[in-house]
């Protein structure tokens, strides 16, 4: 018997098998593609909103113009570098990633690190910033989920500790924190840098006044002298004084800029600026220059040093005693109190006052470096007062603010607010100020160059290059009393005197006496003898040429013959 199919029974079935497998396939692909959503979601879009959270926050928005002396040497510049983070959510097992971790980079603190990682919801955290390219690598090859890289830009100083109070530095996230760094964010350079790095173009690099040559020979001279004479701190400054322009400072002990704890003590602070100091003797010269330029005396006065000033229940008395009266000049090179302070009280309070208002001492000197100190005055003027401050005592101000009145002074009576960034002449003349007449001037010049040649400051004296100065023993103030054994010592000079061009200022805190000294501490002894050995390297790099004297030649053939005798 034939049986034949009947295809009417078996068509609905068919469709509907067909149906049932066609809403199979569609509901895996919609959970197929609900899955992959979600992974790209979480693995891409939300990673990236990570990364460029990342980047808004924690990376540097503008780069950093390099730093260079008034040569172009590279001062302070900007590196790429990688700065290691980690997604928590990302990472499968934490103790393995923290023993990893910190096997390749042991300056990982594991307890630190093991909090980072297990923060709940946290999708970003530092694991590290700045990593050495080596440590970059070696993590890379662990291939850790969850540990990535964030470049960044790094400041690095390729001179160390050279010119560091004037630079200052920057945090880990390139913001400036002092020096010119800060500077340079405060005035908006960096904007500027960044409108350059966005059309493509190399931002400019900040040019300072800084010579890197001088600021070596004035560092090395100032570190020998601590050594030498077992100082607590030293300083030093060398300025143009016809433009104000900061040539070199010092200030130790000083600080690495590269160091990455940026924790500075107090001590390592820019106390050529952000300090005052009673600068003793050295001030006796703006008190001569107030008592020419009021008229109440010249080079041919003379004032009696035969007894102590008695004011009240004070008495002035002279260190270096000659007891008779004595002229304007051999008051100066002899430094004496008592002359001095009779020449202060001739002008009279008012007139003092007024005068050191004209120089500037009422106000806080202020330039690029942020770092900055006011003056500090007698709080009530009086009788003496007057006579005190005029050689230093209970008058104490920043050494940049002192050399750059003592600057004015002898560069013909014309003062040119410091600078820490190159400024050409034409500049310096919109800037400049009349502080005293040039007659006045003239005679400072004068007696600077004669305390060289025969007063206090004779150790100073380069041959060839008519060094002139002034210099100041202060007692320290401790408990608010002056000790004696404690001295900060100064000297402020100057070269070439007939026509000065450069000034310098050389301080040590607490000096000790060696028998080379035979015993004695006091500024002539240290400070003087320190300022001619730098004055000897530095002038022949700023361009000063020597000029010899028969006398020069004279002392040049002893020196050589007692060279070859030693030799």
């Amino acid at each position: 018997m034939t049986h034949e199919r009947d295809d009417r029974f078996d068509g609905p079935a068919k469709l509907a098998g067909q149906n049932r497998i066609r809403l199979v396939a569609i509901g895996f692909s919609i959970a197929f593609l609900a899955i992959s959503l979600q992974l790209a979601n979480l693995t891409i879009y939300k990673g990236m909103g990570v990364e460029d959270d990342v980047l808004a926050e924690h990376q540097p928005r503008m780069p950093r113009p390099d730093i260079v002396d008034r040569n172009g040497v590279v001062i302070a510049t900007d590196i790429a570098v990688a700065s290691l983070y980690a997604d928590p959510r990302k990472i499968i097992d934490v103790e393995e990633a923290i023993e990893s971790l910190t096997a390749t980079v042991p300056d990982l603190d594991a307890k630190a690190l093991r909090t980072k990682l297990t923060q709940p919801g946290r999708a970003f955290v530092w694991i590290k910033r700045q990593v050495a390219p080596e440590e970059r690598d070696a993590v890379y090859n662990l291939g850790i989920p969850g540990v990535g890289f964030v470049n960044e830009r790094r400041r690095v100083y390729p001179l160390g500790r050279l010119a560091a109070h004037t630079v200052g530095y920057v945090d880990l996230d390139s913001k400036g924190i002092a020096g010119i760094e800060k500077y340079l964010d405060d005035q908006g350079a960096l904007y500027t840098a960044s409108l350059a790095e966005g059309s493509g173009e190399t931002a400019s690099p900040a040019q300072i006044s800084a010579d890197t040559r001088v600021q070596h020979a004035l560092t090395d001279e100032l570190e020998k002298a601590v050594i030498k004479f077992q100082a607590k701190a030293a300083g030093g400054i060398v300025i143009d004084i016809t433009t104000g322009e900061i040539i070199a400072l010092v200030s130790l002990p000083d600080f690495n800029p590269n160091q990455e704890d940026k924790k500075f003590s107090k001590q390592q602070a820019n106390m050529m600026t952000s300090g005052v100091f009673e600068l003793g003797s050295v001030i006796k010269a703006v008190t001569f220059a107030m008592a020419f330029d009021y008229g109440v005396t010249n080079l041919t006065g003379k004032y009696d040093a035969r007894f102590p000033l008695v004011i009240g229940n004070a008495s002035i008395s002279d260190y270096h005693a000659q007891r008779r009266v004595l002229t304007v000049p051999e008051i100066f090179i002899n430094s004496s109190n008592i002359g001095t302070a009779r020449m202060a009280l001739d002008v009279g309070l008012e007139g003092h006052q007024e005068f050191l208002r004209r120089v500037g001492f009422f106000d806080r000197l202020t330039t690029e470096v942020p770092e900055s100190a006011k003056p500090l005055l007698p709080k009530h003027w009086s009788k003496l007062a007057t006579a005190t401050a005029a050689f230093g005592h209970g008058f104490a101000v920043q050494p940049l603010q002192g050399i750059s009145v003592i600057g004015g002074i002898i560069n013909n009576g014309v003062m040119t607010a410091p600078t820490f960034l190159k400024r050409d002449v034409a500049e310096a003349e919109v800037l400049a100020k009349r502080i005293v007449m040039p007659e006045t001037s003239e005679k400072m010049r004068y007696l600077f160059r004669l305390n060289v040649t025969e007063g206090t400051a004779s150790k100073a004296d380069v041959i060839g290059y008519r060094v002139g100065g002034k210099t100041g023993t202060a007692e320290k103030v401790v408990g608010g009393r002056y000790v004696p054994d404690k001295l900060l010592n100064s000297f402020i000079g100057a070269f070439p005197m007939d026509n000065p061009k450069y000034a310098i200022i050389v301080m040590l805190d607490e000096p000790k006496a060696t028998p080379e000294t035979y015993g004695f501490a006091t500024a002539g002894w240290n400070a003087v003898p320190t300022a001619g050995k730098i004055i000897e390297r530095i002038a022949p790099l700023l361009g000063v040429r020597p000029v010899f004297t028969p006398e020069d030649i004279e002392k040049l053939a002893k020196l050589a013959k007692t060279a070859k005798k030693d030799g």
